[in-house]
């Protein structure tokens, strides 16, 4: 049986970088297939028998690139201690280093390349003595702030392959190299503040992009951080505060109202009305009683219960989750294979069109040397494949990322691919096109019994109950300004109802089982009541002294923006 492993990736500069590793990686013994993203930064090595880490070392090392030890996440050995997002804080630090470094980087090329540049505006007749500060600060941006260029040209040539290096270090090297020559050894022009400022504004252009990068990881930290962080589990016999990692299955864990519900599981004693919006999307919470499943990171509304923990870690739905982002982040559509082989070929075509470029300009055409070397220098660093090699895998990371934090789920980058071509829209209503609250739209009584004050009274029960539908009647109510009456006897049957006695009157509201579980028929309006179910309503049911009083219905309310977005 394969096995997948993730592996993190230092040191990627474009989409030739991620190909030259992709190529190494898919030429080991070890490996049955390799993809490398270079947008998130990551390797996912599919292994053809036992993970190889060592293997995998060597050939990114080869590659000329670095594997971030305490990065890799693996499918088979993943513990439930990765819910904990140590592994997406380590991801952080480490992407905050480099936008840090990438920042330091193009400011000092900056504070070096703007004296070169003044210098060569400045003085037309330039001095021998200002050709060599020049060069001594072009030559600083040239191989120091520049030397990644000749580091990844270096390892591309080891590679038999050319990448963005090769361009970046071959172009400004010949304006820079050009321009040493007619400082130190013949007379002529220099073009120090073209390779210094080249070097800088490709340096800028990295610094961007490492904030998009790290920008573009938030929705999986957003995600991780709707777990809850401590579990109260019972352990001999004792109530105890444990950290979610230590949570093993089986455990009882007992949870309060208002408390996220830490791990999945099945309830044991109590019951309890759940939000389960973060899974289901849908607004109004759902009647939990003995017996029923829990899941992660729902919260609980009102009721104390006990479950037993039956998945943790990575099994759990919100690490699944999790895991589809990751993958949908980490995937190619077809069109960014498809920029990937065009960068291969890319550069060295470009290369070939500079040297073409050169020789007629210098050759056939018979312009001086210099004004072939600048067209030369041009056409290097202007064809640069970096938009083409970013754009697409920054599109898929920015999109699948917006999509989680706005609670839509792509699963991989060939659905984003695909939804660009879609004609027809289905919504799910609830939290979509609907605030996710519920708000009485319609109160209907009965012929026989007719009160004029049965949202008072029905409002003043439910102020007792804790049920989220209850809060919508308390709002109603408020909104009307009317005064809450006193309340006693008040009593909850789970997933029924409840029952209160109001100026002397028993009040019973639920749904119709509880009315029939008391006997009570509500024949009159039962034509009124199918028609608002249909609507996708909900019905509380209100009966007063034993008669059937009629009927309040409540349904999330369309958002203002609804219509605009449809």
């Amino acid at each position: 049986m394969s096995k997948k492993q993730e592996y993190n990736i230092k040191g990627m500069h474009c989409a030739s970088c991620a190909l030259t590793i992709e190529k190494k990686l898919n030429k080991s013994s070890v490996v049955k297939s390799a993809n490398v993203n270079y947008a998130t930064e990551k390797a996912t090595v599919e292994f053809e028998g036992g993970v190889d880490d060592m293997a995998i070392n060597k050939a990114v090392k080869d590659s000329g690139y670095e594997v971030i030890q305490d990065m890799k996440k693996s499918e088979h050995t993943t513990s439930h201690h990765d819910m904990s997002g140590g592994g997406h804080d380590h991801t952080a630090i480490v992407k905050k280093a480099e936008i840090k470094k990438e920042r330091n980087q193009f400011i000092l090329g900056l504070i070096l390349a703007l004296p070169i540049l003044i210098l060569g505006m400045v003085m037309k007749n330039m001095s021998f003595e200002s050709k060599v500060l020049q060069s001594i600060l072009a030559g600083i941006v040239q191989f120091y702030v520049g030397f990644r260029f000749y580091r990844g040209a270096w390892y591309g040539l080891k590679n038999k392959t050319a990448n963005m290096d090769t361009l970046v270090a071959l172009g400004t090297s010949a304006a820079y190299f050009y321009s040493l020559a007619t400082t130190y050894l013949v007379e002529g022009e220099v073009f120090f503040e073209t390779s210094a400022l080249l070097i800088t504004f490709v340096v800028l252009g990295k610094w961007l992009e490492a904030r998009v990068k790290g920008r573009a990881g938030e929705a999986i930290k957003k995600l991780i951080g709707l777990q809850a962080k401590t579990a109260r589990v019972i352990r001999n016999g004792e109530e105890v505060d444990v950290p979610i990692e230590e949570v093993k299955v089986g455990d009882f864990i007992i949870v309060r109202p208002g408390e996220k519900i830490p791990v999945d599981g099945v309830l044991t004693d109590g019951h309890s009305s759940v939000d389960e919006s973060m899974i289901s999307g849908e607004s109004i919470p759902v009647e939990k009683t003995v017996g029923e499943k829990v899941v992660g990171a729902t919260i609980n509304k009102t009721g104390s219960f006990t479950f037993k923990a039956t998945k943790i870690g990575k099994d759990t739905v919100l690490s699944h989750v999790i895991k589809v982002v990751e993958e949908a982040q980490g995937s190619k559509a077809p069109i960014q294979r498809f920029a990937d082989k065009v960068s291969s070929v890319f550069v060295p075509s470009v290369v070939a069109i500079a040297v073409v470029t050169f020789v007629i300009w210098y050759f056939v055409v018979g312009v001086p040397f210099v004004t072939a070397l600048m067209t030369f220098t041009a056409v290097l660093v202007i064809a640069c494949p970096c938009a083409l090699g970013l754009a697409t895998p920054t599109a898929i990371i920015v999109g699948t990322g917006k999509g989680a934090e706005n609670g839509i789920l792509i699963k991989s980058g060939v659905a984003l691919e695909i939804a660009g071509g879609v004609d027809t829209v289905v919504f799910d209503k609830t939290g979509t096109l609907t605030e996710g609250k519920p708000e009485v739209v319609n109160l209907v009584e009965s012929k026989k019994y007719k009160v004029e004050s049965m949202l008072q009274i029905v409002a003043s029960v439910e102020n007792k109950s804790e049920h989220p539908l209850a809060e919508s009647v308390v709002r109603k109510a408020k909104k009307e300004k009317l005064e809450f009456l006193p309340v006693e006897n008040f009593g909850a049957v789970v997933g029924r109802g409840v029952s209160a006695v109001v100026e002397g009157k028993k009040v019973l509201i639920g749904n119709g089982e509880f009315l029939k579980e008391n006997n009570i028929s509500f024949a009159e309006l039962k034509d009124q009541l199918i028609t608002e179910e249909e609507q996708g309503r909900t019905v509380l049911m209100i009966v007063i002294d034993n008669k059937f009083a009629g009927f309040m219905s409540l349904a999330d309310k369309v958002k203002e923006t609804s219509r605009q977005a449809v």
